[in-house]
């Protein structure tokens, strides 16, 4: 048997069994969660990176469809070299999550929406708003049936700039 049928018999094993196990995704039901990571911007004179925290809860309808509402803080940015203000932001977003089960315990999902976004400077009483889409995706791999890690990376459009999110994060469904 040549490498290439090998490798070929050898994959179509793993998708076979990888089926067999059922896909029982996420059950329907409350969930929450919260996460951390590295909020990234790259725009003109900001070239920084942070750590980020964030917040949500989601109600999933099936296994395929759910929405979910969180929080993100973004942290501090600060400009190349020393032109300009520090920026601190943060958003809420509410999202629609489409899950695609890959087994029982392992699936990705990838989800679009919108978030109510703040930049405040370091110069006092100068801040700004305003609401812009926000879009992701991840991989979820569900310890228990109550217990998730999400890996998850998100974008989120501030103007005409974007803060990316990069962050594990767990799920607690009830």
């Amino acid at each position: 048997m040549s490498k290439r049928n090998l490798l070929s018999s050898s994959l179509l094993a793993v998708a076979l069994g990888a089926a067999a196990f059922g896909a029982q995704a996420a059950e329907p039901g409350f969930y929450i969660g919260a996460g951390a990571g590295q909020a990234m911007i790259d725009d003109g004179a900001l070239d920084d990176e942070d750590t980020a925290f964030s917040a949500f809860a989601g109600y999933q309808f099936n296994r395929y469809f759910g929405l979910e509402a969180g929080y993100a803080d973004f942290g501090k940015t600060e400009p190349l070299g020393s032109a300009g203000p520090e920026l601190e932001a943060d958003a809420a977003y509410l999202v629609a999550v489409g899950s695609v089960p890959f087994t029982d315990r392992f699936s990705g999902y990838a989800k679009a929406g919108y978030s109510d976004w703040s930049v405040d400077t370091s110069i006092a009483g100068v801040s700004d708003d305003g609401n812009d889409p926000t879009y992701g995706v991840g991989l979820e791999y569900a310890f228990t049936d109550a217990l998730s890690l999400r890996g998850e990376y998100s974008r989120f459009e501030i103007d005409d700039s974007e803060i990316d999110l990069a962050q594990l994060q767990l799920r607690f469904g009830f």
